[in-house]
């Protein structure tokens, strides 16, 4: 998946040159005339996506949306084997999401937890790259410490996608300290039930806390365990 063929000596017709791409999906291989070659040769499968619909379907995989729907390439070879519905009397094509197992995207900066930052055109696309795929690998061309990029510079922040198996035994989590169950036979209500939520939380955890009591468990958090907490409406900070 990418914008374009690239060229046979830069980015993704590197690998066309050598014969390492099987399928491709882009907007365009103008400039890249092995590509051409390969794809009329039938040794690479390319489809045509009009750029606008190629940048909706890759928002659409990385928001978890069954697809969109776009007049764009009606009555085209673009409509070929997909999908039309009438709206209101005007035909769509139903484009589906793109989704990649690895994302390897150009930004401007990242800091060392992961989160990071696009400039200029940059902002286009590769957002949208980026949340559309399970494992994302960017070069950068400054690195930081955590805290030296401001929220509002933040473009995809840093996701901890650790799977780990979750205690199921509430005592368990709730750990050995004898203070901490003298604390807990202290509490009573709510204070009492966000205490024990608090102690499922593993350090480095991301959450989205409510108002109320929901957001009382931090109070409640166990030595040692920082949140990445997602605030309304998808602001994440430390």
């Amino acid at each position: 998946i990418a914008v374009s063929g690239g060229m046979p000596d830069q980015g993704v017709g590197r690998l066309i040159n050598v014969n390492r791409v099987k399928s491709l999906a882009t907007t365009h291989i103008g400039l890249n005339p092995v590509a051409r070659d390969q794809m009329f040769a039938g040794t690479l499968d390319v489809e045509f996506i009009p750029q606008g619909t190629f940048a909706e379907r890759i928002r659409c995989g990385g928001a978890g949306l069954g697809g969109c729907l776009t007049p764009t390439g009606v009555g085209t070879d673009v409509e070929k084997g997909k999908q039309k519905l009438t709206i209101n009397g005007k035909e769509y094509l139903l484009e589906l999401p793109l989704r990649a197992d690895v994302a390897l995207i150009k930004a401007w900066k990242a800091d060392t937890a992961g989160n990071i930052a696009f400039r200029l055109t940059g902002r286009a696309t590769n957002s949208y790259m980026a949340f559309a795929a399970d494992t994302v690998i960017a070069e950068v061309e400054e690195l930081v410490e955590v805290g030296e990029l401001g929220p509002d510079e933040i473009d995809v922040a840093a996701q901890d996608r650790r799977k780990e198996a979750c205690l199921s035994d509430v005592e368990a989590c709730e750990g050995k300290s004898g203070r901490r169950k003298e604390v807990m036979a202290e509490l009573t209500g709510r204070a009492l039930i966000a205490s024990r939520c608090a102690k499922f939380f593993k350090d480095g955890d991301f959450v989205n806390l409510g108002i109320g009591l929901p957001l009382m468990c931090v109070n409640y958090l166990p030595e040692g365990v920082d949140l990445w907490l997602e605030a309304e409406i998808g602001i994440v900070g430390c």
